[in-house]
This record gives C-alpha cells, sequence and structure tokens, in this order.
C-alpha cells in the first residue's frame, strides 16, 4: 500500500487460483492489502487459504463463477458486507479456446466470450455502483498482446481481447469523472495454467485432422519454442500489476514481457500487410499454389 494508507484497501481479483491471479493475490496480501481472491475450484480456493493461514496474511478466498449473475452479486455482496468497500478490482478470469475459427463450435465461442468479454462485464458492473458512490476505485482489466496482434489458431481468444480493449477504453472515459481509474494489462507469452486448459479445450480439433492440421502443428510447434524460452514468470506480471495498483496517475495499459513493446510499436509503425507477412512466416503460412 502507499506510505499513510490508514485502512487496508481491498481488492477484489477475479481467476485468482492460478497463475497470474494467484501471483497478485499473494504479491498484494503480503504488501499489507485486505485481499479477496475469488475462483470456481474449491480445491483451489482451499489450498490458497492454506498459504494464506501459513503465512499469516489478510488474503480470503471466495468462491465466484464470473459466468453466473447470482454468484457474481453474491460474491461483491459478501466482499462488501466484510469491508463496506472495494479499492480495486482486478479481472483476470479467462480462458482459451484455440482452434481455427472454422472448426471452432458456436458453443465454444460463446463460452470463449462468456467468460472473457461478459464475465468481466458481470463482474464489472457489479462493483461500479458502489466505486462511483464512493468516487474512488481502480478496475484492472486482464488483456493480452492477442487483444493488438492475433495470431492464427488464436480468433476466439484474440476476439475476446480486442473486445476487452475496447470496453476498456470506453469505461476509462465514462468513469473519469467519477474518480475511477481504468487500466489494462497487456501481457505476452507467460506459462500459467492457461496453456494447460487451452490445450484440453482444444484437443478434439487437434486431433480430428483436417484443412487445417498443418497449421496446427506450426502452431504448437511455436508455442513450445517459446515455452522453452520463455524467462517471464506470473510473479514478474504481478510486480506490473501492482505498480498499475499504486501508481498516482497509472497509464491506460501496461504491458509484460520484452514482446510487448515490440508489437506495440509494430502496431504504430508497420501496415497490417507487414505484420501479417511476419506471421505468415512465424507460423509457415503459405498459399497452395506456393506449396
Amino acid at each position: 500500500m502507499k506510505n499513510g494508507d490508514i485502512h487496508p484497501k481491498s481488492v477484489l481479483i477475479t481467476g485468482a487460483t492460478d497463475g497470474l491471479g494467484k501471483a497478485l493475490a499473494l504479491l498484494l496480501a503480503e504488501r499489507g492489502y485486505r485481499v479477496f481472491a475469488a475462483g470456481r475450484s474449491a480445491q483451489k480456493l482451499a489450498q490458497l487459504d492454506s498459504i494464506a493461514g501459513e503465512k499469516n496474511l489478510a488474503l480470503e478466498s471466495i468462491a465466484l463463477d464470473v459466468c453466473s449473475d447470482s454468484s457474481v452479486q453474491s460474491a461483491v455482496q459478501t466482499v462488501l458486507g466484510k469491508t463496506n468497500a472495494i479499492d480495486v478490482l482486478v479481472n483476470n478470469a479467462g480462458v482459451n479456446y484455440t482452434a481455427a475459427v472454422e472448426d471452432l463450435s458456436m458453443e465454444d465461442w460463446r463460452a470463449q466470450f462468456e467468460t472473457n468479454v461478459f464475465g468481466v462485464l458481470r463482474v464489472t458492473r457489479a462493483v461500479l455502483p458502489h466505486m462511483r458512490e464512493r468516487r474512488s476505485g481502480r478496475i484492472l482489466m486482464m488483456s493480452s498482446l492477442s487483444g493488438l496482434v492475433t495470431p492464427p489458431t488464436q480468433g476466439a481468444y484474440s476476439s475476446s481481447k480486442h473486445a476487452v480493449e475496447g470496453l476498456s477504453n470506453a469505461l476509462r472515459m465514462e468513469l473519469y469523472p467519477f474518480g475511477i481509474d481504468v487500466v489494462l494489462i497487456e501481457p505476452g507469452y507467460i506459462i500459467t495454467g492457461i496453456q494447460k486448459a487451452a490445450a484440453e479445450l482444444s484437443k478434439p480439433y487437434l486431433e480430428k485432422g483436417g484443412p487445417y492440421a498443418p497449421l496446427y502443428a506450426k502452431f504448437f510447434t511455436s508455442v513450445n519454442d517459446m515455452r522453452t524460452k520463455s524467462k517471464y514468470t506470473p510473479e514478474d506480471c504481478a510486480r506490473v500489476m501492482l505498480h498499475a495498483i499504486e501508481a498516482p496517475r497509472p497509464k491506460a495499459r501496461y504491458g509484460v514481457t520484452s514482446l510487448a513493446p515490440f508489437v506495440k510499436w509494430s502496431k504504430r509503425l508497420l501496415t497490417d500487410s507487414a505484420i501479417d507477412a511476419m506471421l505468415r512466416r512465424r507460423y509457415g503460412i503459405v498459399r497452395d499454389s506456393q506449396r
């Protein structure tokens, strides 16, 4: 917390039982914040409570399914009943369906957006009235570099993150008069549980073969290469998010990993055709007539 704060600031983090959310929950609790770490898995919530107990941290797990109106309302009311305020909301819960646009079923498309977009909207709308009333608050939106540039097989995930970018841009303007800051976090490749979960969700598509099979092979070769070379941890991202929470005047967006500035400046300086050409080279995409 910032020096001079009398009462610990309360933070609600969705998707806090693994990966980036868990790393942030523990870091904030260690720094004296009162943290409500939300998630769906009872087992993982219990594990987080055990860690908090061992370290004597002001961290409390809370059951929350961002896809359920009643679950979100219940969780938010529980937090407000204990603290009377949610100073910081971190919209971290997310899933990734990896497959070609044509291959993914409409059910999977809906599931992708239900968590990554409507879940974010659902939690944000539940918290906003209380932040507006207090004329204070900060909301962190977990986007991705895929919200800026779309790799092949990431159409669903990237579309959802583009939506989060647009939603955040609107909220940043609309909430400015009420003293509420909205900040985008845009990580590059960081190894968390989302990759394993994405592989499970996408397994039926990857195993069936079809016209996109060569693309899937290239994509996962690239992913395995990034996994081997990745130097970034969830804790690295958590430190960036901590800065976004504590900055007196936060930036609109914070990139994470060395790839972030490259993607940012590529979007500003290169044409779409040039970016497409780079992606085609990376993933070995060629026209059939060129094979």
